[in-house]
C-alpha cells in the first residue's frame, strides 16, 4: 500500500489521461471527484462492486466536471463513496472506511467521504460531492471543512449518478475560502436572491431543541462572541408543522425517489449492499405513490413557510450537526441513531431548496464540528461572502 493509499480517499483506478485547459481561474488547482460523477476514461462505480461491474468506461466527463476541467483545474482522482450515496457515516461495507484529516479516529461522515478526506488530508485542492440528506454538510463538520450544498438545481448534475433527483445537489470541499471561493465563481454563476449586507439572522431553537450542552455552549459562545457579525440573532420555530412531520416528510420522499432510481437494478442484478443501505432500500422498497404524494404535500407547505420567514433579508445559524464525528469503533446502531438526529437537523434546506454552508468554526475538544448559514434560494455567493467575514 502505497502512502496515499493509506488515507483511503482515492479509488485506486488504473490513471486515464484528462486533460483541461492550460489557464483559468482554477489553474494550478487539484481536485478530486466523488465516484458518482462520470469522467471520461474511468468507471463510475457509486461505492458499489455491482454498479461498478456494470459501468464500463465512461467516454463523457459530467457537466460540472468539464466545467472545472475547462477553468483550468487539474483532475487529481475519483474519490470514495458510501454504497449508492445512500448513507452518512462513510463506512463502505465493500471498501472500508477514509481517513478523516482532523480526527484520524472518527467516521468523515458520508456520503462524499472520500472527498472530505482527500482535502482534510491535503490530498488536492478541492473536491466534489454530493448532498442529498447531508453527505456534504456533515463531511465538512465532521473533518473541519468548508462545504455547501446549494440551491437545489443551481450547478448541474448531468452525467452524475441519481439518488434522489428532488433532493440532490452537487457541492464541494476546500480548506480555505480563497480556494472555496473561486470554485463557487466558476460554478454558481450570479445569485438571484440579493441579501443585505448586514441580514438579520435566526436561531432555531426547535431544530436545536436536544442538543448536547457542549454543543450548545460552543454554538453560543461562537455567536456571542462574533456580535459584530451576528447582533443578537432571533429565536424561531421554523420546523411547521413539526420536526417530526418534516423528518418523515424526507425520509419518504427520499426513500420513494431512492428506489425509483436503483430499484430495479438492485432486484435484477441481486445487489449484495451493505448494514443500514440494505435496510434503507428495504424500507424503500415498500412506500406507495400515495405516501410519497402525501408527504410531497407536507414538504410544500413547509417549503412555503420557510421561505416566507427567509423573504431577502434573513439567514438562518446553527449548528451543522448535532455533535462531532462519531468514533470509528462505534456500533452500527450507535451510528444509526446519530444519523436520524443529524437527519433531524438537515432536512430543512433540503425540503426547502435552500443553500446551506457549513464552516470549520466551532470544535469540542480539539474535534471539528461546523457552524451553518441558511439563506434563501438563489443566495449562495451571499453566504461565502458573509463567511469571509466569519473567518477574519
Amino acid at each position: 500500500m502505497t502512502d496515499i493509499d493509506s488515507y483511503r480517499a482515492f479509488v485506486p483506478y488504473p490513471a486515464a489521461a484528462v486533460p483541461g485547459a492550460a489557464a483559468g481561474p482554477l489553474a494550478g488547482l487539484r481536485f478530486g471527484v466523488k465516484d458518482i460523477f462520470d469522467v471520461a476514461g474511468y468507471p463510475t462505480g457509486c461505492g458499489n462492486p455491482h454498479k461498478l461491474a456494470l459501468s464500463g468506461i465512461r467516454t463523457a466527463h459530467a457537466k460540472t466536471v468539464g466545467t472545472l476541467l475547462d477553468a483550468g483545474a487539474v483532475f487529481a482522482g475519483k474519490t470514495y463513496t458510501d454504497e449508492l450515496a445512500f448513507s452518512m457515516n462513510g463506512k463502505n461495507a465493500h471498501f472500508g472506511a477514509p481517513r478523516n484529516g482532523r480526527a484520524p479516529d472518527r467516521i468523515t461522515g458520508g456520503s462524499s467521504s472520500g472527498s472530505a478526506a482527500a482535502v482534510s488530508n491535503s490530498l488536492c485542492d478541492f473536491a466534489l460531492g454530493t448532498d442529498t440528506g447531508g453527505s456534504v454538510r456533515a463531511p465538512a463538520s465532521h473533518c473541519g471543512l468548508i462545504g455547501l450544498r446549494p440551491t437545489h438545481a443551481r450547478v448541474s448534475l448531468a452525467g452524475c449518478m441519481d439518488l434522489s433527483p428532488g433532493f440532490d445537489t452537487c457541492g464541494w470541499f476546500a480548506r480555505d475560502l480563497p480556494t472555496f471561493a473561486k470554485v463557487g465563481e466558476v460554478l454558481l454563476g450570479a445569485d438571484t436572491v440579493t441579501l443585505p449586507e448586514q441580514p438579520e439572522f435566526v436561531v432555531p431553537d426547535d431544530l436545536l431543541a436536544g442538543l448536547a450542552a457542549p454543543v450548545r455552549a460552543a454554538f453560543d459562545g461562537f455567536v456571542a462572541k462574533r456580535a459584530d457579525v451576528f447582533g443578537k440573532p432571533a429565536a424561531a420555530h421554523v420546523a411547521a408543522p413539526s420536526l417530526d412531520a418534516l423528518y418523515w416528510a424526507f425520509r419518504y420522499v427520499q426513500g420513494y425517489e431512492a428506489w425509483q432510481s436503483h430499484g430495479a437494478d438492485i432486484e435484477r442484478y441481486g445487489f449484495q449492499l451493505g448494514p443500514g443501505v440494505s435496510d434503507r432500500f428495504r424500507w424503500s422498497s415498500a412506500i406507495t405513490r400515495a405516501q410519497y404524494d402525501e408527504h410531497q404535500g407536507v414538504r410544500q407547505q413547509f417549503r412555503a413557510a420557510l421561505l416566507a420567514l427567509l423573504g431577502n433579508r434573513r439567514v438562518i445559524v446553527m449548528p451543522t450537526m448535532p455533535d462531532v464525528a462519531p468514533r470509528l469503533a462505534d456500533s452500527e446502531a450507535s451510528l444509526e441513531d446519530y444519523r436520524n438526529q443529524a437527519i433531524r437537523m438537515l432536512c430543512p434546506a433540503g425540503l426547502a431548496g435552500c443553500p446551506q454552508l457549513s464552516l470549520p468554526l466551532l470544535g469540542i475538544d480539539g474535534v471539528p464540528l461546523g457552524l451553518s448559514l441558511v439563506g434563501p434560494p438563489g443566495s449562495d455567493r451571499a453566504l461565502i461572502a458573509l463567511a469571509a467575514r466569519l473567518l477574519d
